[in-house]
């Protein structure tokens, strides 16, 4: 599958597409309006321009890349040649609905539909679909240029067939898929991610530490394992018997909350959502929002140098 067509070409979007054309895919990325796309294309081209600074390509690369997209307010010209569509709008279940009924009526039947939503069911997502059974679910990770990690997960009626098709495509994009046997919420990362988000938001609550130290306590601990080992392997290294000595009597005591922590609740209610608004859980001026972000594209672009000289 060599053209592949992005439906929403938000911050998600126009990464996923850079990804696309970085593996050596023809894109066209839809965007709503003018303004839509030309917010696009700055965001791509920046994105662009940080990848050949720190030499993950080459100028010439990059030409070549952009060169490869496309981007339109046209539906009828963005699908006109597609061979698979991702479609990365808003988590509106009923806007995407009104995208799926729309593309139904311009595509064969065998083109595969996939979303990138990070919560809904891909089952509820194909309700009312003709063809349920060619629709998928990718869930790129932000940003979806430089995380490798897309998570592929079928409804009650994908068949086994865009499955297959899904994945490889993915792994043609350079992409490391993760094909979930079942739908359930928060799939596998986010809920990995929100266990651990939850007992930080408990330890905090409780006063055991500052939330300085309990930060730390994962990037300067558990952080620099993970790019490594994941949390079973981590366990097989680490010997069963001791982790299964300590999940024995930990488990009882770790946080059980069933809603958000007391001093999340009360930072959301209060308006201060973090480096979008320059406070959450900590002061975000506007310089040191630039350079925490700045430092992780850093890291990332760092792992993925990694990657690429493993292949």
């Amino acid at each position: 599958m060599g053209n592949i067509t992005i439906i929403g070409a938000g911050t998600m979007g126009h990464s996923i597409a850079l990804s696309a054309a970085w593996s050596g895919q023809s894109v066209s990325i839809f965007g709503v309006d003018a303004r839509d796309l030309e917010t696009a294309q700055k965001g791509f081209e920046i994105k662009l321009r940080l990848m050949a600074d720190n030499e993950l390509i080459d100028n010439e690369q990059a030409k070549e890349i952009a060169e490869r997209v496309a981007f339109t307010s046209s539906l009828e010209k963005a699908v006109e040649n597609a061979e698979f569509i991702i479609e990365a709008v808003p988590e509106n279940i009923g806007l995407k609905h009104q995208i799926y009924q729309q593309l139904e009526g311009l595509i064969a039947n065998d083109i595969i539909i996939a979303s990138n939503s990070s919560g809904l069911m891909p089952t509820a997502l194909a309700e009312g679909m003709k063809h349920p059974e060619r629709f998928v679910l990718t869930h790129f990770w932000n940003p979806a240029h430089l995380i490798p990690l897309v998570e592929i997960v079928g409804g009650e009626k994908t068949s086994e067939q865009t499955l297959q098709r899904t994945k490889a495509l993915i792994e043609q994009m350079n992409k490391q898929a993760v094909l979930l046997k079942k739908e359930l919420p928060g799939f596998i990362g986010n809920r990995l991610q929100f266990a651990l988000f939850r007992e930080a938001q408990a330890l905090l609550d409780a006063g055991v530490a500052s939330k300085e130290d309990i930060d730390a306590a994962v990037t300067y601990g558990i952080g620099r394992r993970l790019p490594v080992t994941g949390p079973l392997q981590t366990a097989d290294l680490g010997g069963l018997d001791i982790f299964y000595a300590i999940s024995d009597y930990l488990f009882e005591d770790l946080s059980t909350d069933q809603k958000p922590g007391r001093t999340l609740s009360e930072l959301a209610k209060s308006g201060k959502l973090g480096t979008k608004t320059g406070s959450g859980f900590y002061e975000w001026p506007e310089a040191q929002s630039r350079a925490v972000q700045a430092e992780r594209e850093e890291a990332l672009i760092h792992f993925l140098k990694q990657d690429m000289e493993k292949e």
